[in-house]
């Protein structure tokens, strides 16, 4: 049974995405062997490892953030590297940036160290069926759309240089779910002191992480803190990865504490 805020976030999904990504979004969020995977992932991540929200609720977070960065790239004029390397469509890095999104995290049902590897090697057969369904005739169409959605899954963690803007859009919209809520189930849980926990205390400072249009760049990223600890989110969790996403050159970040002036992190 999916909670308020899945079945909330999937009518968002549906209404974000558009062409083949819209009915790639409707097969995910109807699978059962996905849906599976996603709650066992949140499992092993909250109550065995004691970490944020690596579920269903957080990685559908992500495909919204990526399909909102990757429409505000297209509005700014700037292809997608499926479009530019004449191998798809912007459709088609619609679909391939709404799955390795959708199952980035999958892997964290096997465990924490090397996760994105394990995604990868769950989502793979489950990619590859449902682009045979999309794309029953085009072969080629479907293994570069599946290539690219394998690089920003096993590359969403900034442990490995990745080279396509679609990669790097999971990269930034992985770092941006860090809003207080994520951590909420994990704090709760906790009794005793962890190594680990200023992910948790830094992720519980932030109230709002907004995705618009920038004035100089095609994505403005602002979020907004309640205390300064916040910032250690946003430095070593977020920019790392923007640092490592070859979509940086397009991000204006900006972070404040309510009530003070922002930091201008980029743009």
């Amino acid at each position: 049974m999916k909670s308020p805020k899945e079945s909330s976030l999937d009518r968002k999904l549906l209404d974000a995405a558009t062409g083949e990504a819209r009915r790639a979004a409707e097969m995910l969020i109807a699978d059962e062997e996905v849906q599976a995977l996603q709650e066992y992932a949140n499992t092993v991540s909250i109550r065995r490892l004691n970490f944020n929200d690596h579920g269903p609720v957080h990685m559908r977070k992500v495909a919204l953030n990526a399909l909102r960065m990757l429409d505000l790239l297209a509005a700014g004029g700037v292809k997608p590297s499926l479009e530019a390397d004449g191998a798809g469509t912007m459709d088609d890095s619609g679909v391939a940036v709404l799955m390795a999104a959708f199952l980035h995290d999958v892997g964290m049902s096997v465990g924490r160290q090397n996760h994105e590897q394990n995604s990868a090697i769950l989502a793979g057969p489950i990619i590859a069926r449902m682009l045979k369904a999309l794309y029953p005739a085009e072969v080629a169409r479907r293994i570069a759309i599946q290539c690219v959605a394998l690089e920003g899954i096993e590359g969403h963690m900034a442990t490995q240089r990745i080279h396509s803007m679609e990669a790097g859009l999971i990269l930034v919209a992985d770092g941006c779910d860090m809003e207080k809520g994520r951590s909420r189930i994990p704090m709760m849980l906790s009794v005793e002191p962890r190594v680990g926990d200023i992910h948790q205390y830094s992720a519980a400072a932030i109230s709002r992480v907004t995705i618009e249009p920038g004035e100089h760049r095609p994505i403005r990223i602002d979020i907004l803190m309640d205390e300064s600890v916040g910032f250690f989110q946003v430095e070593e969790v977020l920019l790392q990865k923007v640092n490592m996403s070859p979509v940086k050159p397009h991000i204006e970040l900006y972070a404040a504490v309510e009530g003070q002036p922002p930091r201008r992190y980029l743009g």
